[in-house]
Order: structure tokens, then C-alpha cells, then sequence
């Protein structure tokens, strides 16, 4: 027991003059709430608690502390009044310096502070003679019992402020983390292995760290837990600094530690090894295979009952997205997982609008940019995105490769009326150009011109539902569905493929990384189009190693994902090299347990969150491909056909928002609108476009002469038979999707 009973000294502090308040009538001891940055200690500013304890002697006063500063000092002191320290009884300083500097967890003081018992003392802390942030954490919730917070800030308050109250009471709830001796625990933060340790600075931007848990109940770590630590292999189990063990026992309950070798620990990390072995670990080398055995295990942890994939485990991310989870589904399906690999897709089947009465920005035969964990539908009205529409047809087509011949039948009738709506609404989305409408893409902003982030998928997708369509005997449907893919790649050459294969068919938008969906495994490619892709590569390059998702974005990370898209293209290619060291490449800027960030910063430091879903399954596919490269959907069918094309450029006319078929591709929020155009044509001609429909942002008609990229693929001569010039309801393409021209206001 810490507290000893030094009633002698506390009446010897009170014969000093510095009396201390009555005690409010409960204690109030210990807040362990840390997941909010509540008070900057640095530049002259402070932050304090008032404790209310029946006990004779403070001991030990503990805070959850942030540093970003590599010297300095944390002082504490123990007054009576806290805008007074001319009442402080009590004081004891931490070097952060000679403890790492950067780092994060309870800070310790030894303060020996004799109280009188039964009232009110307020600690202070400040930090002193720091080169960086120093942060004391706490909560900004209700904490039943909690006495408000004081902050002292000259500069904005003019001195102390309590908050909550007087100048500050519209700041309410914001409650620091502390504890008074053995409050928090038995032995304190060591008793829960969450005592103050050195961070390395290169953490310091990644949020969640890592993952622990079981299947689809994931837990975040912190940069701080994940310090000094590593996963116990083939497991989701991580051993700790010291020898214990932090896992999630049961089926998600809270993280625990416990000492290495405890048995539920272990019947966990025995479950994870076998169901790795029921499948393939795919890698050249043993780092290789590490890489993906992490990769698997957290996409396992991502993947919900529901079959919704998380994108990642945190706040904003914690949604499915139609396109992170169409390339969960092919990784997972190659290697060796397809019952869970068939979830996402069933996800993806049961998510699919197929009624949109009464709802604006709703098309049936679409998905919604992303969808809550359970299915319940989007979080918001963000936009939604057509690229769906391409990758989860692709993302079928991929699963039924992977599986044993005998069970293609089946799986494919499972997914089939999935596939046909998405398909129908790709093929009549296509302009008189060829081109798909102005959707947002995976960059999730708007632009008012067709893009290759939507056009590439599309491509791929409508490929992979004609050859899904041409094996299981419905011809009608594969023929309709490839020669849309026909005038697709003949839209992509002649717009995209004109300027270098842009964001956009603008000049000006800017190289894209998407270039990269126009390769195997998503469509064929010749050697113009490898070489756009390696002058693509050339144009995003960031001094780190990685790449921007295009030349227009506004930042100089490196993003992991858009990295792995190159990785994956070139696995297919013959520069296979090239793949296997951009594999090294994210394995050396994965965080300290080694988790997939989202980003790479400018300094080199993984960032954002860990593990991102779409980079680790971009990663199992490119290993999975440099031993034996993944199929890619044909570009025409496997039989001889005659006859006239079937489809013509869509002529219907949008009708209201919400009806099926009537929407159109675009709500009058998102269409194309270069000076007015009403169609991807006019759009072109309004800006400015030459003969191959290339757009010049200056409107004159002429731009420089540039060396063209390549062709996706260069549609032969082919002809499909219209039959007796029907179509069985099964096969029938939803009503005509159009442009519709934006309204301008009156």
C-alpha cells in the first residue's frame, strides 16, 4: 500500500498558512480517460486537476503525457490554490530528455506531498525548456463525480481558467487523465503496462498503429502500445516490452494483458496458424511471407460478419467501400480464403441498389460510395462513385478463376444478377464518345470530365461480366457487354490516350496513378502502354520512393496504396523486378509492428492509418502474381461471332431522381458542366477539343504535340449477331442513361 498515514507533517503543512479547501463530498482520484490532446504544456502554459482524497500523503501523481519534444522537462506541483504558486506545498520534475525525448504514457512524479485528508489540492503541470509539443491528455466526454479541468494560457484566457466555468463555460467535460498513487491500478500504470515510454518520432503521425483481436472485432493500437513491441507469429497476439502478452479474448472482448503463455492467448494464436494454413502465405523470401501473414491476418481482423470489409479501423474508416473490398475478395480468394472471399462479395450482392424509390442520388444497378459495417446504408449523401460498377464485376470474375472448376457453376449463378445490373448500368452509361459520365472517383472529389479512375474499372468490369456471361451460356449478355467494352477502350485511346492518360480527358489534369487499371490483371496491355505507365510512375515519383495518387494532388506524401497499384501492374509485366522492390519498399515504411499505413510522410515516416485494407491486399495480390501472375479478363470473346453490333450510344432521357433507370448517370449536381455542355461531346467541343476529343482547358482548339501514350487495347474488327433482335428479360439493359445539362441558377 503506497498511502502512509503522516498526519503529523499534514498538521505541520497546515500550521504553514497554505490551508487547502474543504474536500467536495465524494473523492475524485483517478480519470484514466487519455484519447483527446486536451492542454498544450509548452510556450508558457499549463494544465491542472483538482484532486478531492481522504488520504494523508500524496505519494505519486500520475498524467498521461505526449511528447514531441526531444529535451525538456514536466514539472508538477502541489498547491492549495492553483492561481497562487505562492501555496504550493509540493514539487517534482521529469527529464524527458534523459528518457527519449518523444514518447507517450502515465508520467510518473514522486511528490511525497503531505495533505491534510478530507479536502481539495490541484496539481499543476507545466513543461519547460522543450524543442517540441508537449500534450496532457485526458477525455471530452461526461465523467460522472469529475471536478472541471483548469488551463492556464495567457496569451488567449489572459491566466487560469477553469473550464466549463466563468470564461471558459462553454468548454465543458474536458477531462484530464491522472491518478493519484494506487488509484489506476495495484501497481500503479505498470500494473496495466501503460507507463511512460520513449516513441520514436517516425511513429508519431500513425493512428491506429496496428491491430489486435479476433475476426471482425478488431482493436486499434496506439503508436505508443505498439512501441517496443511485436506479434507473437501467425497471430494477432502481441508480445509486449517485458515479456507479457496484450491480446482480445473471446469473441472481441476488451484488449487484456497477461503473462506470455497464458492459454486463452495461446487457443488464439493456435486458431490464427491454422486458418494461415488452410490457405497459401504467399513471398519469395521469409520477410516476404512475413509481409503477408500480417497482411492476411488484419484483413481477417477487418472483415466483418457481414462480409463488409473495414478500410480500416478507425473513425472515418470505419466503412466498406465497394472498391477496397473488390480487391480484399481477389486476394483473399487467391490465397486459398474463398468462403471469405464469397462474404465480400455477398456483402457487395446484398448492398447493391436495386430499388431507389423515393431516394435522391440513388441509380439501380449502382453501389453508394460506402456503407456503415452492418449494411444499414451510407453514413452520409457523399456522391456515389461508378468505379464500382467496374471493380466488383472484375472482383467476381477473379474469385471464380480461383476456385476448382467444379465450383464455378454454382458461385457464378450466386453472383450473376449482381453482375448483370452492374454491367447493363456500365454499358448504357457510355457517351456517343465512349466515355463514361462524370463520376467522382477514388481520389472521392468531383470533377466535370470524364476520369480514368472511373473509366479504367469500367473497362476491366465490363471485359469480366461478358466472359463471366460468354461461359455460362448467356451470349446475348456477353455480346452486348463486349462491345461496350469495345467503344470504352475506343473512347479511353481516343481522349485519354491522346494527352498521355490524364486524370481526365482535360489537358492539364495531370498524370494519374490509375493508369495503372489499364494493365493486367484488369485489362490487356501492349508496349505503349507500358511505357505511359513507367512515364506515369516517372511524373508521381516523391523523393521517399512512392508515389501521389496523381500530379494534382496538393500534398508531397507518398500514398501506399497508389504505390502498390504500379507494384501490381508491373508483377504482370516484364519488369517483375521493378515489383518485388516496391514490395521492399513498403515493407521498410510499415509501422513498428508492421501494419500497412495509408501514407507515407515527406520525412519518410509511416502516417494516417494501419493497417489500411486496400494497401495489404494490394500487396498479397502483387506476391501472389510475382509467383504466378493473376489472370486478366479478355478483351473478346472466345467464339467466333457475325453480325451487327448490339449496342448503340445510350439515347434515353433522364427522368426523377430516384426511379430506377430514370436518374441517369449523373444527378444535375455532377455533370459534366464545361461551359454548359449537356454530354461528354458537348463538353469536349465547349472546351476547346481536337479531332480525337481531347480537351485543352484554354478552349482554343490547339495544344502541343505529345508522343501518345498507348491503347488499353485496339478493338478488332468484330461483329456480334442481334439473332431474331431481341433480348430475354434477363439480358434486357435498363432503360437509356444520358448526361442531363447542370442547372444554372436564375
Amino acid at each position: 500500500m503506497r498511502r502512509r498515514l503522516l498526519a503529523a507533517v499534514a498538521s505541520l503543512a497546515l500550521l504553514a498558512g497554505v490551508a487547502p479547501q474543504a474536500v467536495a463530498a465524494s473523492a475524485y482520484e483517478v480519470q484514466p480517460g487519455h484519447a483527446s490532446e486536451n492542454f498544450a504544456l509548452t510556450g508558457g502554459r499549463a494544465g491542472a486537476v483538482t484532486i478531492a482524497t481522504d488520504a494523508a500523503v500524496l505519494e505519486t501523481f500520475g498524467a498521461w503525457i505526449a511528447s514531441e519534444s526531444s529535451r525538456g522537462e514536466v514539472v508538477a506541483s502541489v498547491r492549495t490554490d492553483v492561481t497562487d504558486p505562492g501555496t504550493q506545498i509540493a514539487r517534482a520534475r521529469v527529464d524527458l530528455g534523459e528518457r527519449g525525448g518523444t514518447g507517450a504514457g502515465w508520467l510518473e512524479f514522486d511528490l511525497g506531498a503531505a495533505l491534510a485528508p478530507g479536502h481539495e489540492y490541484t496539481i499543476v503541470l507545466e513543461a519547460r525548456g522543450t524543442d517540441g509539443e508537449v500534450i496532457w491528455h485526458g477525455n471530452r466526454s461526461r465523467v460522472p463525480g469529475a471536478i472541471p479541468s483548469w488551463n492556464y494560457d495567457l496569451e488567449h484566457w489572459g491566466g487560469w481558467v477553469q473550464y466549463g466555468r466563468g470564461r471558459a463555460a462553454h468548454l465543458t467535460n474536458w477531462n484530464l487523465a491522472f491518478y493519484v498513487d494506487d488509484a489506476l491500478s495495484e501497481h500503479g500504470c505498470a500494473g496495466l503496462n501503460e507507463c511512460w515510454r520513449h516513441v520514436p518520432a517516425a511513429e508519431r503521425h500513425v493512428y491506429p498503429a496496428g491491430l489486435i483481436g479476433a475476426p471482425g472485432r478488431p482493436h486499434a493500437l496506439t503508436a505508443y502500445a505498439a512501441t517496443g513491441a511485436s506479434y507473437v507469429p501467425g497471430s494477432s497476439v502481441l508480445a509486449l516490452p517485458g515479456g507479457p502478452w496484450l491480446y482480445a479474448p473471446g469473441e472481441g472482448g476488451d484488449p487484456v494483458v497477461v503473462a506470455a503463455g497464458d492459454p486463452g492467448a495461446l487457443a488464439q494464436i493456435e486458431e490464427s496458424r491454422a486458418w494461415l494454413a488452410s490457405g497459401s502465405v504467399p513471398g519469395r523470401t521469409p520477410g516476404d511471407r512475413e509481409l503477408a501473414e500480417r497482411a492476411l491476418l488484419d484483413l481477417r481482423l477487418l472483415l466483418q460478419d457481414s462480409g463488409a470489409v473495414a478500410a480500416a479501423w478507425r473513425s472515418a474508416w470505419k466503412y466498406s467501400w465497394p472498391r477496397d473490398s473488390a480487391f480484399v475478395a481477389v486476394a483473399l480468394a487467391r490465397a486459398g480464403h474463398p468462403e471469405e472471399a464469397r462474404r465480400i462479395l455477398a456483402y457487395q450482392d446484398a448492398t447493391l441498389r436495386r430499388d431507389c424509390t423515393g431516394q435522391a442520388n440513388c441509380l439501380v444497378g449502382t453501389w453508394d460510395a460506402r456503407t456503415r459495417l452492418d449494411g444499414s446504408g451510407p453514413p452520409d449523401d457523399r456522391p456515389w462513385q461508378l468505379d464500382a460498377n467496374g471493380f466488383v464485376p472484375w472482383a467476381v470474375w477473379q474469385y471464380l478463376q480461383a476456385l476448382p472448376t467444379s465450383e464455378r457453376a454454382a458461385a457464378a449463378a450466386e453472383f450473376y444478377d449482381m453482375v448483370r445490373l452492374a454491367a447493363d448500368v456500365a454499358a448504357s452509361s457510355l457517351s456517343e464518345a465512349g466515355l463514361p459520365p462524370a463520376r467522382p472517383d477514388y481520389w472521392e472529389t468531383s470533377y466535370p470530365a470524364p476520369n480514368l479512375g472511373t473509366a479504367a474499372p469500367l473497362l476491366a468490369g465490363l471485359r469480366a461480366a461478358a466472359a463471366i456471361a460468354e461461359t455460362t451460356g448467356r451470349f446475348a449478355d456477353a455480346d452486348r457487354w463486349f462491345a461496350a467494352a469495345d467503344r470504352l477502350a475506343a473512347g479511353i485511346e481516343a481522349t485519354f490516350g491522346r494527352i498521355g492518360y490524364q486524370r481526365t480527358i482535360v489537358e492539364g489534369s495531370g498524370s494519374d496513378s490509375a493508369i495503372a487499371w489499364l494493365a493486367p490483371p484488369f485489362n490487356p496491355a501492349d508496349e505503349s502502354m507500358w511505357e505511359a505507365i513507367d512515364a506515369t510512375w516517372r511524373v508521381l515519383l516523391e523523393p521517399t520512393g512512392g508515389v501521389t495518387p496523381g500530379a494534382q494532388w496538393p500534398r508531397s506524401e507518398s500514398w501506399t496504396p497508389e504505390t502498390m497499384f504500379f507494384a501490381l501492374a508491373w508483377a504482370h509485366g516484364k519488369t517483375p523486378e521493378r515489383a518485388a522492390q516496391l514490395v521492399d519498399w513498403l515493407d521498410s515504411h510499415r509501422t513498428a509492428v508492421g501494419a500497412f499505413p495509408e501514407k507515407v510522410t515527406a520525412e519518410g515516416d509511416p502516417a494516417d492509418a494501419a493497417t489500411l485494407a486496400w494497401t495489404a491486399a494490394l500487396t498479397l495480390l502483387t506476391l501472389e502474381a510475382l509467383a504466378d501472375p493473376l489472370p486478366t479478363p479478355p478483351a473478346g470473346p472466345a467464339r467466333e461471332v457475325t453480325g451487327d453490333p448490339v449496342v448503340e450510344p445510350a439515347a434515353g432521357t433522364a427522368g426523377e431522381p430516384g426511379t430506377a433507370g430514370g436518374e441517369g448517370v449523373a444527378d444535375p449536381a455532377d455533370v459534366a458542366d464545361l461551359a454548359g455542355a449537356a454530354d461528354v461531346a458537348d463538353a469536349a467541343d465547349a472546351a476547346g477539343a481536337d479531332a480525337a476529343g481531347a480537351v485543352s482547358p484554354t478552349g482554343a482548339g490547339a495544344r502541343e504535340t505529345r508522343p501518345r501514350g498507348g491503347a488499353p487495347h485496339r478493338p478488332r474488327a468484330r461483329r456480334v449477331a442481334r439473332g431474331d433482335g431481341r433480348h430475354d428479360a434477363d439480358s434486357a439493359p435498363p432503360a437509356g442513361l444520358t448526361l442531363i445539362r447542370r442547372r444554372r441558377p436564375s
